[in-house]
């Protein structure tokens, strides 16, 4: 028997999609993600004007679960290549559902779960919410979730977190454009949540998608290139020595090779 990892309930026409699988800190396993594909695809009801998208725990998704896919019997690389058209998939099914996708977030995301914070029309998130993009000290890139990611956030930020690695919270994360609000207290998120919501009520159907349509047209052209690009590139970075040796150093809690930092 299956365990139900996603939550899905519907009230007043917003389908509420709620990753359960805390003990693994929501991380996108195989299980994960087909459930999660499968309420998406519940979203295609005419009676649904939006989709909120969030979690249990204290991580709001903490990307590709490699581990699960490797006890399954996968070799690094058939995990790497199954974890980024997971990702891939994702990140179009967000992008082409012809209705809001509202992230709420109020916990950690990191890896994947940047790239559904980037594919979202709307990110709301809470006091509790950190952001870090660590694959460059893993010997890895933030390759596939770069698409959506390098669409919202500034230049200047991008530069910076990409390379760095540092965790930043959510009023940072407003600013530079990764989430649209950042708020100080779990009622103030709740009131923010509600506000969008009320907004995405009164619009039409047909308004709300062809406005949808013109959000995401300049990252859906020439998406299916830019995916398998940075997906060849995610797979050469983990089948690289560098990467073998910065997985290492951070299972067993030691810096790696390269690291000269004086902290």
């Amino acid at each position: 028997m299956t365990d139900t990892l996603v939550q899905t309930a519907v009230e007043a026409a917003v389908l509420t999609v709620t990753l359960d699988s805390p003990a693994n800190r929501n991380a996108l396993s195989g299980a994960l993600v087909a459930q999660l594909q499968q309420a998406f695809d519940g979203a295609a009801d005419d009676a649904i004007r939006a989709v909120v998208l969030t979690h249990t725990g204290g991580t709001f998704c903490a990307g590709a679960d490699l581990g699960e896919a490797l006890k399954r019997g996968l070799s690094p690389e058939e995990a790497t290549a199954e974890g980024g058209k997971a990702m891939v998939g994702l990140i179009r099914t967000i992008l082409e559902l012809d209705k809001p996708v509202i992230v709420v977030a109020d916990g950690h995301v990191r890896a994947g779960g940047l790239g559904l914070v980037g594919a979202a029309d709307i990110v709301l998130v809470g006091p509790a919410a950190t952001f870090a993009l660590t694959e460059s000290r893993l010997g890895l890139a933030a390759s596939i979730i770069s698409i959506p990611l390098l669409a919202k956030m500034t230049p200047r930020s991008a530069g910076r977190y990409f390379l760095t690695g540092e965790k930043f919270g959510g009023e940072l994360a407003q600013q530079i454009g990764l989430v649209t609000a950042a708020s100080e207290t779990s009622d103030a998120l709740a009131a923010e949540l509600d506000s969008v919501l009320e907004g995405i009520r009164k619009a039409s159907p047909q308004g709300l998608s062809v406005s949808k349509k013109l959000t995401t047209a300049a990252l859906l052209d020439g998406f299916d290139e830019a995916a398998a690009a940075r997906a060849e590139e995610s797979m050469k970075l983990f089948a690289s020595d560098q990467a073998r040796e910065g997985m290492t150093a951070f299972l067993s809690k030691r810096r790696p090779a390269w690291d000269t930092s004086r902290s």
